[in-house]
């Protein structure tokens, strides 16, 4: 595969050296070539020139380095407040095309599992998404009100804190973890119960199959009539979301102990509690904290979206509904930003524990 991105790099960079008579930007109406723009000049001919790989294995700093180049290139362009044309586009090509080039011998040069991998890749690799949205948008001239660049967005972020900050503790810290924490803690107990009891079995799992099917937009409006138009009754939107997955892999979690391994308990003389702490429990332990993982996202989206429904004048949703109407996209992807930010913590502290209590499963093991 890296043998496509060579290709690609250095016939992007020799084609924008071909192309030098065409337009390479566009300032206020006046065209430019990509003489106009010495970055770019020197990224081109660096490009063309790295062809000399087919022939010489060239070091990986070198490709780190000219796709720091085509970056500050395209980047000094859109600085100067110009639209891209062909010259621009075949650099940002280029520029792609060195990125991958890159990312894929690093991730070669590094040793399989380790943290630096699991770390450096993601991030390169989200730096890279955020750089072409970048000069997709800003060089195509793309409307801030269809999708604003996300210079656009972190400035929103740095002076709307205040703003967000009580966004975030209005839905994340009130809502969230409380309709988290009473969804999953009463879906863990009514498994218990479920295991315990044949009937209950029977009789509750096929509800909650029914609770789970029910759509959001339709339980939302009920919550609001039920608890009022603040955060109980976004929690209660959560606690429905977030109680069936917690119920159905318990329950199978608690029946993944072979029955060889029951037995064997039976043998010792272990009675029902002594059983379910010492062996079910932790066998269960890995489909317990997947339904974690599940919830941790399905609650955020469940408060967002039950918010469109009646809020005080706080909370992520409520922001959310509210700039739209004012066409403020860029404080909506703030907010998106914010709420996908504390998904991701959320999430990774759940797997943080998870690989902390579960650490003899075989899904904890790195290769």
């Amino acid at each position: 595969m890296s043998r496509l991105q060579q290709v690609l790099a250095g016939v992007a960079g020799l084609a924008a050296l071909l192309a030098l008579p065409l337009t390479f930007a566009t300032v206020d109406g006046a065209t430019l070539s990509l003489f106009g723009f010495p970055l770019a000049l020197i990224f081109a001919v660096a490009t063309a020139v790295s062809l000399a790989r087919f022939r010489w294995a060239l070091p990986l700093a070198v490709d780190a380095g000219l796709c720091l180049l085509g970056a500050l290139a395209l980047l000094q362009t859109l600085g100067e407040g110009a639209r891209g044309a062909a010259g621009f586009w075949l650099l940002l090509l280029a520029t792609w095309a060195l990125a991958w080039l890159t990312v894929e011998r690093l991730a070669e040069g590094l040793t399989s599992g380790t943290r630096a991998r699991r770390l450096v890749i993601p991030l390169i690799f989200g730096a890279g998404l955020l750089f072409l949205w970048e000069t997709i948008t800003r060089g195509a001239g793309v409307p801030a009100v269809l999708l604003p660049p996300p210079s656009a967005i972190w400035e929103r972020l740095i002076s709307s804190v205040p703003i967000l900050a009580a966004d975030f503790h209005q839905t994340f810290v009130k809502a969230v973890l409380i309709g988290y924490a009473l969804g999953c803690g009463s879906a863990f107990l009514v498994a218990i119960a479920i295991d315990r009891s044949p009937f209950l079995q029977r009789g509750l799992l096929p509800l909650g199959n029914f609770i789970s099917a029910l759509p959001i937009i339709g339980i939302a409006p009920i919550m609001v009539m039920w608890f009022g138009f603040d955060w109980p009754s976004k929690a209660a939107v959560v606690i429905v979301m977030t109680f069936f997955p917690m119920l159905v892999n318990t329950v199978t979690g608690l029946s993944a102990a072979s029955a060889m391994q029951r037995d064997m308990m039976h043998t010792w003389a272990a009675g029902y509690w002594q059983t379910l702490f010492h062996l079910r429990l932790p066998t269960a332990a890995p489909f317990i904290f997947n339904a974690l993982k599940i919830n941790s996202t399905l609650a955020l989206i469940g408060a967002i979206v039950a918010e469109f429904f009646g809020t005080p004048i706080v909370g992520m949703g409520f922001r959310i509904s509210t700039e739209v109407g004012r066409m403020n996209l860029d404080m909506v992807w703030a907010e998106i930003a914010v709420a996908a930010l504390a998904g991701s913590l959320f999430y990774g502290l759940i797997a943080l524990i998870e690989r902390r209590v579960t650490f003899w499963h075989p899904s904890q093991r790195t290769a």
